[in-house]
């Protein structure tokens, strides 16, 4: 409500209007304990922008028109929302909590609770918003962050000028001391029926807020143990027992005044099964940790983990600094604002003892999704309307699942031997601005581009392998998918420990066959890469793993079924465009026919004829970008047995895009998939024209200019949908504009209308638009 307009700036929208003008973008968004406005803009236009950002919290217009259209945006969002298993089961543990706390109640609102309902009582919602502004927005509870480029005396003078008419009427900040969950919401079993297919098993207990300790980093320090991947840890015993695909540790829904301690765990079919056993072997993972005590050396490694990534992280883009600030600002002290919880130095085992003993039988509440429970229940969720049941449990009956459980070896971690210890930057003679041509073979090609502006402790690696059939049909694409799923299994064990140090890679399909990415710290990035590239050269089909990831796999296909409508048109306008793309339906029907027999007979196939083009960036000498990549094909074309030989000049093909013909329209009309979900969706696409410097240039001025008044006309004047974008394609170097809206209010032939109709009020304001006007916008 606050960005539509103010008493100076009256205009409707033009704050937005004027930020997208300008190069810029604005948002903001509530958490559970506060409310945060942001933008960003082109330097030249900073003075005005925060002049009118300013006057939100001075004298800011509440129009009843604007509040009902913003009401109507509020319900639109909810309806995008109600099949969405994060928000039902959200909502879900608020639920099942105390009434009198503000956690239990419904997070985010819709028609009924800001309009029916008030109305029917005889309260009006404009007026109660007035009333909230005037209660909470107070300077005194308020905090601000402004980064731009002039000294800070010019830019405090700028502060004090422009935001000193903010009122301060010495509000306190709003308290709830104590736990939202009382007796009667602990030691409870909760069975919920998702809307995806799959299970899901959610372990959460109320816990002191790590927040009130974050240079001892309990939650942190306990989450990275609970949740390691690496052999000995409970992850590793449940994937080896078939039983889970994977694991989350840490504190979640954490506030000044209560938190929570989360353990959340994907399962198998089989999992499912062996509910029992899992919450068994969980909690004896807890009395391990018990026994063990709190260990000094685990410490220092989260502390020399984290102190590397603080002092070497990115300069990230100022939008999101000033954000961080600005909410660290409330938090911590001042000489912690710019650093917040990034940096655990304080070791202390009684704190991290005190959330230990927290984790215990007698505070637990045991949420467990599947779809097997539909038919089931006897109660229902009232804002989702989500399916569930409750039965209490007792400590005796966890110690019971304890005892029955499987005689598994849980260990700690061993020591993290990626932690790098070498920060040196590389005497780069090379000052190239753009990546050249380094080396090149019938087997690979060698992109380079030092590191001549960022000096870190840095370097990138992309490698794409360009095998002909790895798409080539569904059956293939299917394959293939199942080969970086295994390879990711297969090495996970080993590169948790990595990536747990700073040092990320990422193996997936990709257009014309799979790629394989790092990116962290350089020190110890060469042995991870060559654990990588000896994984694929002795690949080998486990079928207990298969049977595993062909299940995950399976599900995650069918589950492109409950894809919001938005998602699933944009799909079917990628299968008429792009070559080789298959539908998910012939996908599915091709993966359910698959054996481990067939993997094993498709990848030497799939790797035969191969060519890996690689990229190398950053703290990385030439001599050791080319020793990198001379290594893989060592290892995969040269051997005495080569796994991989070069492909045909007639097999590197160029990917190709349907054309459409000038002046030609075409509509294509689908079902949707999910018969439950009322939202419709339309994808509106326009191709333009092939790469081309200058086009790309005005099609970018397009979208500028364009990309406003479609968010103000069709959501915020039509309200249309929630969901309303224009964006730009790139599809192979073919460039287009797509707008995408999804409503439960209009169908998709009324919504193509009003895109038509906008699409002829641009062509006239581009046609009347002065050469003044054009320059302010070229600027941007």
């Amino acid at each position: 409500m606050l960005f539509y307009a103010s008493e100076k700036y009256p205009e409707e929208d033009s704050y937005s209007k004027y930020i997208t003008e300008h190069g810029g973008s604005t948002n903001a968004y509530t958490s559970s304990e506060d409310t945060n406005y942001h933008f960003d803009i082109n330097t030249d236009s900073f003075y005005e922008a925060l002049d009118r950002f300013a006057q939100f919290f001075i004298q800011p217009l509440m129009s009843t028109d604007a509040t009902m259209r913003e009401i109507k945006a509020v319900d639109s969002e909810h309806q995008n929302n109600l099949l969405s298993d994060s928000w039902r089961m959200a909502q879900l543990q608020k639920h099942l909590s105390r009434e009198d706390h503000p956690y239990h109640k419904f997070s985010t609102g819709n028609m009924d609770t800001l309009h029916v309902r008030p109305e029917e009582n005889g309260v009006d919602t404009r007026s109660e918003l007035i009333k909230f502004y005037d209660e909470h927005y107070s300077a005194n509870i308020m905090h601000l962050v402004v980064y731009g480029k002039e000294n800070l005396d010019k830019t405090q003078g700028l502060v004090e000028a422009l935001f000193q008419g903010i009122r301060n009427t010495n509000q306190g900040i709003p308290r709830f001391p104590g736990q939202p969950c009382t007796l009667d919401h602990l030691q409870v079993l909760v069975k919920a029926v998702p809307i995806m297919q799959g299970h899901e098993l959610s372990v959460s207990w109320p816990v002191t807020p790590s927040i009130s300790h974050y240079e001892e980093a309990p939650c942190r320090y306990l989450g990275d143990l609970i949740g390691h991947e690496g052999e000995g840890s409970l992850f590793h015993a449940l994937k080896i027992l078939g039983w889970a695909t994977g694991l989350y540790a840490g504190e979640a829904d954490w506030s000044m005044e209560y938190s929570f301690f989360n353990v959340s765990i994907d399962l198998t079919d089989a999992g499912h099964e062996h509910m029992q056993d899992i919450l068994g072997l969980l909690f004896e993972y807890i009395k391990v940790l018990q026994q063990s005590g709190v260990s000094q050396w685990i410490f220092d490694e989260l502390s020399a983990i984290c102190e590397a990534e603080f002092h070497y992280q990115a300069k990230i883009d100022p939008i999101s600094y000033a954000v961080d600030i600005s909410s660290n600002m409330k938090i911590y002290p001042t000489k912690h604002w710019l650093v917040g919880s990034s940096l655990p130095s304080k070791f202390n085992p009684a704190i991290v003892q005190k959330v230990l003993d927290e984790l215990s039988p007698n505070n637990v509440r045991i949420f467990w999704e599947s779809n097997k429970f539909e038919g089931q229940t006897d109660k229902v969720e009232p804002w989702y309307n989500t399916a569930y049941s409750l039965e209490k449990i007792t400590k005796f009956t966890i110690q019971e699942w304890m005892q029955s459980a499987p005689d598994v070896n849980l260990l700690l971690p061993t020591p993290n031997v990626f932690i790098p210890t070498d920060f040196s930057l590389k005497d780069l003679k090379d000052k190239d601005i753009f990546p050249v041509l380094l080396r090149k073979t019938s087997y690979s090609r060698l992109w380079y581009k030092p590191d001549t502006k960022f000096f870190k402790p840095k370097a990138y690696v992309k490698m794409d392998f360009n095998c002909p059939l790895a798409v080539s049909s569904p059956d293939a694409a299917v394959l293939s998918d199942i080969f970086v799923w295994l390879l990711v299994d297969y090495l996970n064990e080993y590169a948790y420990y990595a990536q747990a140090a700073g040092l990320d890679y990422g193996l997936s399909l990709s257009d014309n066959g799979f790629e394989l990415s790092l990116a962290g710290f350089n020190h110890k990035l060469r042995i991870l890469l060559e654990a990588v590239i000896q994984k694929i050269a002795k690949f080998e089909v486990k079928p207990d793993r298969f049977s595993v990831i062909k299940e995950t796999v399976t599900k995650a296909y069918q589950n492109n079924k409950f894809q919001q409508p938005h998602e699933q048109a944009t799909n079917y306008c990628s299968l008429v465009l792009q070559d080789q793309i298959w539908p998910w339906t012939e996908e599915l029907d091709a993966l359910s026919h698959l054996e481990a027999e067939d993997l094993a007979n498709f990848v030497p196939m799939l790797l035969s004829r191969t060519f890996v083009e690689c990229y190398i960036a950053g703290n990385v000498e030439k001599d050791e970008a080319e020793s990198m990549v001379k290594h893989i094909e060592d290892v995969l074309f040269t051997d005495s047995k080569p796994i991989c030989r070069p492909l045909f000049p007639s097999q590197f093909l160029t990917n190709r895009v349907t054309e459409l013909g000038t002046g030609m329209k075409h509509f294509y009309y689908q079902e949707g998939s999910n018969s439950s979900d009322e939202n419709s969706a339309l994808v509106h696409y326009i191709q333009v024209h092939k790469d081309e410097f200058s086009m790309n240039s005005k099609l970018q001025l397009f979208e500028l200019i364009a990309k406003q008044d479609t968010f103000h006309q069709l959501r915020t004047i039509e309200q249309l949908g929630y969901i309303t974008s224009l964006s730009l394609s790139n599809d192979s170097g073919v460039y287009g504009v797509q707008f995408i809206i999804q409503s439960s209010v209009k169908g998709p032939g009324h919504i193509d209308s009003r895109v038509e109709s906008l699409l002829k009020d641009l062509e006239s304001k581009f046609y009347n638009m002065s050469d003044e006007e054009f320059k302010v916008r070229d600027t941007s």
